[in-house]
Order: structure tokens, then sequence, then C-alpha cells
């Protein structure tokens, strides 16, 4: 791997870049910090709880795997986007090398995964602040958190206030976000020390079933399931916010590599603190599968609700577990900050594809896309209907989210034929690209089948609805979208059917029997599907690309699109 400038210009049309309405306020730290602060959301606040019931002490490999299954898919994305610095890269990336047709189909899963993120921030900060203000939340028969209607107002109410901060443009808050991070960390940091020098019990590791009571099956379920995945999303801001930043060439892989490995450092920290720490009366009960049910804050609500405050209340460090509260606000809050902007670039993105309604892609004088904003926030609110607490929506927006980054590769690789003399300032080396577009695919296709069948099947009904909204956008907006290319990108229909049938058949989730799915493949059989799907997929993919002059007429096409609003938007 390394770094080459290129040796010949690329053609004009591969100049394309963004509406130059949108500022570009964020420096090396500035785009660093909001990744990292995306990173560190709600997932380290339940993400240590929720792996350890499902892996036991092995939570900390999972954290592992995840970091390393992420910096893969990092690393393709860091030369997309130093190549082209568009903001909502995730969906504009595959229209440039597969068509309209692919690049509607990964911006529609992209937008619905971001769209939910913010409200799961949301849902997080009222479900630590019910512990203290127990009218927001209440258990269902099954112990489940269900918002009340003054639960539901105030989400609303944290929701629009994400909007508002967002309209201010991203001066205002990239200086806050900075702040904000540094309070994160410091956190972060204080939790660790202070349980591995004031409670850890290293047996933990070793006794109540071993230090992986739930095997290989449970160390990969909780890359997906426990929120270990998701807590890793946030390294898409450097691809997201690209088109803003002052130097792509150094800022961008800078945030997409490196916010991973900072953040994944923590997080293993973190898991072997926790383990460590948790009360062992807990865990001597019914094992590490239940151990959230089995110690609570001091009062009557399960430490599912705040698990390191509740282990900080255990301890009798009142002081910590009041800083925790405290961050439980403050982290899952930054971080819905930032989703709430990512989102409505993301519908920019596909307003400036032209393969949704082109409103979608307007700016204001701060450089805000304010209609694509308006519908974050209209379709976030509806996520407090059908998922009223954190655990419930965490698997979708991992499933949808890891998705969506599974085109990167694909295009990465394409655009090695497509446009071989772009100038690349952040290059792959040849002997790795493929490699590493392989594996990120592959670890894709692996999370996704791991989420299980249970939330899968929810994602491709989504995705079965997105295409009904294509057709009408097609027949009432004929005139103005783009040609489909979809014998360009007709993969991508063999991409979801392999992945929901491979899911289908799977034995994730192994422990519930009413998830519907067939539990043929075992662990071994799913990576092997999972495997050969990768290679039809990237074989499909890469003989169906578009050829180099309709890559170039699509880049010349946004490129006059960009003149075109700029006159519009002269005084």
């Amino acid at each position: 791997m390394g770094v080459d400038a290129g040796t010949a210009p690329p053609a004009r049309a591969g100049a394309a870049g963004d509406d130059k309405r949108l500022k570009k306020h964020f420096g090396p730290i500035g785009l660093l910090f909001t990744a990292v602060g995306s990173v560190i959301g709600s997932g380290w606040l339940f993400g240590a709880l929720d792996a350890a019931e499902l892996a036991g002490p092995a939570a900390i490999v999972s954290w592992g795997i995840g970091a390393v299954m992420f910096v893969l898919i990092g690393m393709t994305y860091a030369e997309l986007g130093t190549m082209f610095p568009h903001s909502g890269g995730v969906a504009r990336f595959p229209h440039y090398s597969f068509g309209s047709f692919a690049s509607f189909s990964m911006g529609w899963v992209t937008w619905i995964a971001a769209a939910a993120v913010s409200p799961i921030e949301v849902l997080a900060v009222v479900q630590y602040a019910t512990n203290y203000l127990p009218w927001l939340e209440r258990l269902d028969a099954d112990k489940n958190a269900v918002l009340t209607p003054a639960g539901t107002g105030i989400c609303v109410a944290l929701l629009a206030v994400f909007v508002l901060v967002n309209f201010f443009g991203v001066r205002w808050f990239a200086r806050i976000n900075n702040v904000l991070v540094w309070w994160k960390l410091a956190i972060i940091a204080l939790v660790i020390v202070v349980f591995l020098f004031t409670a850890f019990d290293g047996s933990h590791f070793s006794s109540y079933g071993g230090f992986a009571p739930y095997g290989v099956h449970g160390i990969f379920s909780a890359v997906a399931s426990a929120g270990i995945a998701f807590s890793f999303f946030g390294f898409r801001q450097g691809v997201e916010l690209a088109g803003e930043t002052s130097n792509p060439k150094r800022n961008v892989p800078l945030t997409l590599i490196g916010s991973v490995v900072l953040t994944g450092v923590l997080y293993v920290l973190l898991q072997i603190a926790f383990i460590g720490a948790v009360p062992s009366d807990a865990v001597a009960k019914q094992g590490w599968a239940s151990v959230g049910t089995n110690f609570s804050t001091g009062g009557d609500v399960l430490a599912t609700f705040g698990p390191l405050a509740a282990i900080a209340g255990v301890l009798g460090i009142g002081w910590l577990a009041a800083l925790l509260y405290a961050d439980a606000i403050i982290s899952p809050g930054d971080t819905g900050l930032i989703y709430t902007g990512v989102t409505a670039r993301i519908s920019y993105a596909m307003g400036r594809n032209r393969n949704a309604p082109s409103g979608l892609a307007k700016v204001n004088k701060t450089g805000v896309p304010w209609v694509s904003l308006i519908l974050a926030f209209i379709v976030g609110c509806f996520f407090f209907l059908p998922f009223p607490g954190w655990s419930q929506l965490v698997s979708f927006v991992t499933n949808s989210t890891v998705l969506s980054f599974g085109s990167g590769p694909l295009v990465l690789l394409a655009m090695r034929r497509q446009l071989p003399n772009q100038v690349r300032p952040f290059r792959l080396g040849r002997g790795w690209a493929g490699v590493i577009a392989f594996l990120a695919l592959f670890s894709t296709n692996l999370i996704i089948y791991w989420t299980g069948w249970d939330t899968n099947w929810k994602l491709f009904v989504v995705i079965v609805f997105g295409y009904v909204l294509l057709v009408l956008n097609q027949t009432l907006a004929k005139r103005r979208t783009p040609r489909l290319d979809f014998r360009h990108g007709w993969w991508v229909l063999v991409w979801f059917a392999g992945l929901a049938l491979i899911s289908y058949l799977g034995n994730y989730p192994e422990a519930d029997e009413h998830a519907g799915n067939l539990s043929v493949l075992d662990f071994n059989l799913g990576a092997l599907a999972s495997l050969v799907l990768t290679v039809i997929v990237m074989a499909l993919a890469l003989t169906s690309a578009l050829p180099q002059e309709r890559v170039e007429e699509i880049l010349a096409e946004h490129r006059e699109d960009d003149d075109a609003a700029d006159e519009e938007a002269q005084p």
C-alpha cells in the first residue's frame, strides 16, 4: 500500500466535484474527531454488556474481529474518498461505476440505515435517563423497554434539537464536536482505569463456563448483534463529509483508518475492564447470558438500562455513576447530531444522482442540504414507534449499514479498469487492492449473515419497498431521471437474493425457535456459502461495470449540475 498521486491527468469529466456551496470547514482534527465522535455514541454504553451476554469473556475477541473488518472496509473507501471527495460518497460512488439502478439500491439502503441512527442515539439517552426519570419508559411483560407517551414526546424534541444544530452549518458544529469528543475519550479512559484498579477480578475470564462459554457461534454473533459492528460505523464520516474537508488527500485516509484503530483499542480495553468488574454473584446466578438482569443500579431498574453506571453504583463509586449518566446524554447526543447531518447528505447525494427527487439536493446559504435535513427529521420520528428500545433497533441498523458499505470494494476494483489514469492521492498497492477488496466484501457478507434471519428479513422487505419508490420516481419524473443502466447493475439483485437465501438457511439466531430460519447451515457452512457468494458477486459486478466512456459521461453530467447550481446561487 502507498500513496500515489498518479502520473497522467484525468479527463475533464473526472473532475466532477460537489456543489461548491458546501463549505470546506473540516480540517484533519475536525474530520477525525467527527468520525471518532460518531463512533463513540451509544454503542460503548451498552455494547460491553450485550457482547458479554452473547460471547462471555471472549467478547474481547469479538471487538478485535470487528475492528479488523472495518479497517479493511475503510481502506477501500480511503482510495475512493480521495479520488472523489464528494459528500454522500457511499451513495454516489456506485453511480459512477455501475449506473443509476445500482446507486439507488445502495443509496436507499444507506439512507434508511443512517436515518435510524439518530433515533437510536435518542433512545439511548432516554433509556439511561429512565434510571432517574422512570416516567420516560416502562417495562413490558418480557422486560423490554417501551416508551411512554411522555417519553416519545421527549424523543421527538431531542431529534428536533439535532436538526436545528445542523441548520447552523458545519463550522459551528465542528467546534462543538471537538469539545464533546475530548469529553467522551476522557470518560471512557476514566471508566477503564477505575474498573481495572478498583474491582478487577481475573477469575471471571476462566470461571462460569470458561473464556468462551458460547463457543465460536457466540463470538461472531456478538460482532453483528451486540452493537460491536454498530459501534464502528462512524468511520464513514471520512467519506460522507469528504467534500467538506480542506485536504482530502491527507484527511480522508487519516479519518477512515485512524478512527477505527483508535476506538478499537479503547473498546477492547473497556470490554476487559467490564468483564473483570461485573459483580461475581450476577454471573454466578445464570451465567453470562443473563448477567444484565441479575444486578441493578440499586433500585428497581435492571442494569440493562445502564450497565456501566450500574457497576459503578454497586462498587459505591457514586461520582463515576453520575459522570456516566451525564455522558449517556453527551455521547449519544453528539453521535445523533452527526448522523442527522449525514442522513441529509446521503439523500442530498441521491438527489444529485437524480434517481431521487431533485429537491433533496437543495442547499441553503450556510451550505446545508435543508430539504434533506427536514426529511431526515420526519422519517426519524417514525422509528420511535416500531422500535421502542435501543436493542430492538441496533441489529436493523447494523445489517443495513454494513450492506451499504459492501459496494465500496466493488467500485474500487471497477474504477481501476474504468479510470486507470484518474489521480489517486491515496492508492492501495496493486498487489493489495484485490485482496483487501475481496476481504472487505467477504466481511460485509459475514456480518449480515451473523445478524440473523429475524432481523435480515425486515431489511429485505424495506429494500423491496425502495424499489417500489424507484418505479414511482422513474414514472412521475421520467424526463428528469437518468437512465437506469440496469444491465450494469442487475448483479445487485443477485447479491441481495443470495444474502437472503443464506440467512434463511442459516442458524443465526441459534436459540430463537420463532425466528423462521431453517438452521440448515451451521457456522462453517454459512461462512463457506458467504465466501462463494462473495466470489460470484465480485465476478458479476466487475464484468457488468460501465464502460469508461459512460463513466466519464456521468462525471461530466455531475460537473454540469455543479455549474448550474452555482449559477442559480449567484445573487
